[in-house]
């Protein structure tokens, strides 16, 4: 049996140089880039979307819903059913901070209890987003007085406690299509078979692409 077999799976950290990166446009949540990247063997050049990265909440309660918002995506077309999600774009922000600020916002709840569910590169072949799941727990509503006026986008997102096993169901069916989603519910339902021994803290480590790693406050 070889040492990799032998080991834990476990992806490795092993950034290759990158010689020359040429920015080809900035916006306003990504950047595309074009690196020239020292492989060893050959240089390449490789073009992807620089991405801030990404928190995602499966807010789950105690009769085993989560709280889905059902949001337009306008490049696949489709209002996809998703947990509550957002963008890493506060500089210095710690992710879990961030992830109670979405949920504050998108669905006017707050949580007591706070572990980390997953992490996944959506596309790590043409992006360097990184996503963290975090579960959230001891859920309370947020008072009306203080919930989050919703615009643009989120302006007529709307919300729902949906059981787990119903989103299980409509995974393999077809129903639903949204990675933060796929991932989100797969991972609870893996920690819940497990009796919850398989969460990690909050502030657990996360490995971060290069271009992740300086974002935010770059």
């Amino acid at each position: 049996m070889t040492p990799e077999a032998a080991a834990p799976l476990a992806d490795v950290d092993a950034p290759r140089p990158t010689l020359t990166r040429h920015e080809r446009f900035d916006g306003l949540v990504f950047n595309l880039v074009s690196d020239e990247v020292d492989l060893g063997h050959a240089v390449v050049t490789r073009d992807y979307v620089q991405h801030t990265g990404a928190v995602v909440i499966v807010a789950l309660n105690e009769v085993g819903e989560i709280y889905l918002v059902r949001q337009y995506r306008h490049p696949v077309g489709v209002e996809c059913w998703e947990p509550p999600a957002g963008l890493r774009d506060v500089a210095d922000e710690p992710p879990v901070e961030t992830a109670k600020r979405e949920l504050h916002e998108e669905a006017d709840l707050t949580a007591a209890t706070w572990h980390v569910l997953a992490d996944y590169f959506p596309s790590g072949g043409g992006s360097s987003e990184a996503v963290r799941v975090f579960l959230a727990r001891d859920l309370a509503p947020v008072p009306v007085a203080e919930q989050h006026l919703r615009t643009d986008e989120e302006h007529d997102m709307v919300g729902a406690w949906v059981a787990l096993d119903d989103v299980l169901a409509a995974i393999p069916a077809g129903r639903v299509h949204s990675s933060s989603l796929v991932v989100g519910a797969m991972a609870a339902d893996l920690a819940r078979r497990a009796g919850w021994t398989t969460l990690r803290p909050a502030d657990a480590p996360w490995m971060l692409p290069p271009t992740d790693r300086r974002r935010p406050g770059e």
